[in-house]
């Protein structure tokens, strides 16, 4: 009997933790875990395009999942995406997920060269064999990885029984509705772009996972919190003001992640480091708009909590 009740809510996308050398902070991997734990939020999706997971190595991926485990104590769903671009390195991480006990994985399709529909199925299918007693869930990001879930994949991928849902980050909020409909009730099809939170939640997500939640999380629970009571207006105040914050952030010449990990030292004492190259670093003129990005944070919580 699927149990799908642990995905429905609010999961943020953790975050690369590095020490000063840029290697894989334990110390700072288990701090965002209990920071998430405090926060009262769902669970975390680990090891994600969040976590700079095309810059990880397998021994990375699989440092961070063990300190999230051993700080979660259980608190959390958690989802560990184990996608590399090559079958043999994603079932390594995936059987070792499994043994670390996850809730579920997640996969990104193979990127740089175009596969057929069946090679991407079983690459797919491949992951899953090595955690045959853990959930699968399809992530779908075709502007990054430069291939789709069509209905006709989402089909056969509905054959293998682990299969449980698809976290969408494709910007049509249409294809919630499609993915919805496709698979029914037995499915979770979980919202990915963070600036469409409640427009992927009132067309038929589930669940939530997002790369800008972890920053923020209050709002988006307070979001997710109004969409099940059907206060919409409500929840939109909140979607603007976090977009609002979204849209200052991305506005940084050095990249988003290092942003976020920015205000978080400055909003709640965390020490996450900064980002892996060849994603760019902040520069000195950046740090106006991690302030001024925490304290519009600082003022949503105050109007809206």
């Amino acid at each position: 009997m699927r149990n799908l009740e642990k995905y429905k809510g609010i999961i943020p996308a953790f975050y690369a933790c590095y020490d000063k050398e840029g290697n894989i902070s334990p110390e700072g991997v288990q701090e965002l875990t209990k920071y998430f734990v405090k926060k009262g939020v769902k669970g975390v999706y680990v090891n994600g395009s969040s976590g700079e997971c095309i810059y990880q190595s397998v021994e990375d991926k699989k440092l961070v999942l063990e300190h999230v485990m051993k700080a979660a104590e259980g608190k959390l769903t958690v989802i560990a995406h184990v996608a590399c671009n090559n079958t043999k390195d994603s079932m390594e991480l995936a059987s070792h997920a499994e043994r670390l006990g996850v809730d579920a994985i997640a996969a990104i399709p193979p990127i740089y060269f175009r596969l057929p529909e069946y090679a991407i199925a079983q690459y797919w299918n491949d992951i899953s064999s090595a955690a045959p007693n853990t959930d699968f869930v399809i992530y779908n990001i075709p502007q990054l990885a430069g291939v789709a879930l069509t209905m006709s994949l989402f089909a056969e991928m509905r054959k293998n029984p682990r299969v449980i849902g698809v976290k969408n980050s494709s910007m049509p909020v249409q294809d919630i509705q499609m993915f919805c409909a496709e698979a029914g009730e037995d499915y979770v099809i979980f919202n990915g772009p963070d600036e469409q939170f409640i427009s992927g939640r009132v067309i038929g997500a589930q669940g939530a996972i997002g790369g800008t939640y972890g920053v923020m999380p209050e709002l988006f629970l307070k979001m997710d919190e109004y969409v099940r009571a059907g206060k919409v207006e409500e929840a939109k105040k909140i979607q603007y003001a976090a977009n609002d914050v979204i849209y200052k952030m991305c506005s940084a010449k050095g990249n988003m992640y290092g942003v976020i990990k920015a205000i978080l030292k400055i909003n709640e004492n965390l020490e996450l480091g900064g980002v892996r190259k060849p994603l760019p670093s902040l520069t000195d003129a950046d740090m106006a708009i991690v302030e001024e990005a925490a304290g519009m944070i600082r003022a949503a919580k105050e109007t809206y909590l």
